[in-house]
């Protein structure tokens, strides 16, 4: 088998510089700990509520901003909301589109952390591994690039569902915006990935030669 190719010291150090994004993947995975938790706390709170439990039913209106139907003044002022005495439907969806928003932003997080090391600091030696995840066999820096784009458009659009179905709670302007920016996601994305198509395609691991 061919040696290792000696690299002259600046090289090396150059080279050896990838390992300072270790820590930063570090740093993602304490994050991915954080959003584990908050998904739990969220979970705990909602099977609470749907017990009955008015102090959980309360902490989950308060974190997804939600308002029941407004009082008004004789001159059409909003003076209060009325009481919310158990969970409905409405807020029940928006709390499952927001645990399934931390999911999406956890499958985000694996993706860069999983395919940003594999790419840019050191090989994981997955191959013939079960659990290998299948993108990863051919993963790049501009496939990692597609897949956050795809993995970001799926975010965005759990949070406009969430804004539409509780659009009582938004003014016109943030409506028309958050619709706005999701259509210049798309484009980015469609951008990137059209990018992409044009860029002469690196062999993946295992093609033959």
């Amino acid at each position: 088998m061919p040696s290792d190719p000696q690299l002259r010291p600046l090289p090396r150090l150059i080279f050896a510089s990838r390992w300072l994004q270790l820590p930063l993947y570090l740093g993602l995975i304490l994050a991915q700990a954080v959003y584990v938790f908050q998904f739990w706390t969220e979970l705990v709170h909602l099977i609470e509520a749907a017990f009955g439990d008015q102090h959980a039913l309360e902490i989950l209106i308060k974190s997804i901003g939600y308002k029941s139907v407004a009082i008004k003044d004789a001159a059409g002022a909003v003076i209060g909301y009325e009481p919310i005495a158990k969970l409905n439907e409405t807020i029940l969806m928006l709390v499952v589109l927001g645990l399934i928003d931390v999911v999406m932003i956890s499958n985000l997080l694996i993706m860069v952390i999983v395919g940003g090391y594999e790419t840019f600091v050191s090989r994981m030696d997955l191959e013939g591994h079960p659990d290998q995840p299948e993108w990863l066999s051919h993963v790049n820096a501009s496939v990692l690039k597609v897949k956050l784009a795809t993995a970001i458009i799926g975010i965005s659009s759990i949070h406009l569902l969430k804004t539409f179905i509780n659009a009582d709670n938004y003014a016109e302007k943030t409506l028309m915006w958050q619709t706005i920016i999701h259509v210049a996601f798309l484009l980015s994305a469609m951008a990137i990935a059209f990018t992409d198509r044009l860029l002469p395609q690196p062999p993946r691991n295992g093609d033959r030669h």
